[in-house]
């Protein structure tokens, strides 16, 4: 299997809709909903999460993305950004019956993303906490079932984008001034956020992938019952590997980001990179073959006229995996 991370060059969601289903429509390989942060505000992660957000208001000031009382013309411009691009989904799909990637924020790096109205990152009030947890689970159950009613022969596999969630645990995200950084979230409440969302998608009948950064914390994820991880292998030290295969001898599926964006390695050198960690740590070859592979970070940076080739290029290295995965 092999599937892209959402982002994509250009402005045009026809355009890439296309792409992406006439590259990776067909098994086993998986479409992905794409995001084309070209279109400028409203059209970035954080735009895309305050599209999904329900009852809950932002707006872009100029220190980045504000919590406000009432919507504003940037939280309405990602929402139509997000209706252009189910509906370019919608026609570019019609008729497809495999698997469908939809990513969305986590509710972690939403929090660390926005700040209050008063000017600090929300992540630092417990009240934020729970209230955008909720808010955005809600919105992900909403999300999920108008993709659903778009494209009603598609499964659903949800990519919950948490990036920062490492530097929450761990009290490394700065705070306003940039002199100092705000206190560490408390494990049992971020597992449990991360649960709060997790359920809402399980809900919506949809499969939950958490993706992390390489320093990602791989036991959580699982705690939070995600039935997957993605993550840029090639950054992942060793004690990261180690929990990462405690996840996949539990049944964990690995989306492996392995293969550049920025440059073109022969395929069996990007292979070996899987194939080597495998057997250092003793896992068996065949399970290679559940990995999915992604790129090792999102294609907006990519001329629009090399994407298809990319995604073909990801086809190859799935099928090489899956032969070495075979013996």
């Amino acid at each position: 299997m092999s599937t892209g991370l959402g982002p994509m060059p250009g402005t045009d969601p026809g355009e890439s809709a296309s792409v992406v289903l006439g590259e990776l429509g067909e098994a086993p390989h998986h479409p992905f909903l794409a995001q084309l942060p070209a279109r400028g505000p409203g059209a970035d992660p954080t735009g895309r999460a305050g599209a999904l957000l329900v009852d809950l208001a932002l707006d872009l000031q100029p220190s980045g993305w504000r919590f406000t009382d009432h919507p504003g013309r940037d939280q309405f411009r990602a929402r139509t950004f997000l209706r252009n691009d189910l509906d370019a989904l919608a026609e570019a799909a019609d008729g497809f019956t495999g698997d469908l990637v939809v990513p969305v924020p986590g509710p972690w790096s939403l929090l660390a993303a926005v700040e209050l109205p008063r000017g600090e990152r929300s992540v630092i009030d417990p009240g934020a906490r729970r209230d955008v947890t909720e808010s955005l689970a809600v919105g992900i159950e909403t999300h999920l079932a108008d993709v659903a009613r778009l494209v009603p022969g598609a499964s659903r596999t949800v990519l919950l984008e948490e990036p920062s969630l490492s530097a929450v645990l761990e009290g490394r995200l700065p705070t306003a001034s940039g002199y100092g950084s705000l206190r560490a979230v408390d494990a049992a409440e971020v597992r449990q956020g991360l649960r709060t969302v997790v359920e809402a998608v399980c809900r919506s009948g949809a499969t939950p992938v958490l993706r992390l950064a390489p320093d990602g914390p791989f036991a959580l994820a699982r705690e939070a019952g995600a039935a997957g991880v993605a993550v840029d292998v090639t950054h992942v030290e060793d004690a990261g590997w180690e929990s990462l295969a405690t996840g996949i001898e539990a049944g964990v599926t690995l989306w492996a980001g392995v293969v550049p964006v920025d440059r073109r390695p022969p395929v069996g050198d990007v292979v070996r990179v899987l194939e080597q960690r495998w057997r250092r740590l003793g896992l068996v070859l065949p399970s290679l073959a559940d990995v999915v592979v992604t790129p090792v970070g999102g294609l907006q940076r990519l001329d629009p006229a090399t994407v298809r080739s990319f995604l073909g290029r990801l086809r190859e290295v799935q099928d090489a995996t899956t032969e070495v995965a075979q013996g």
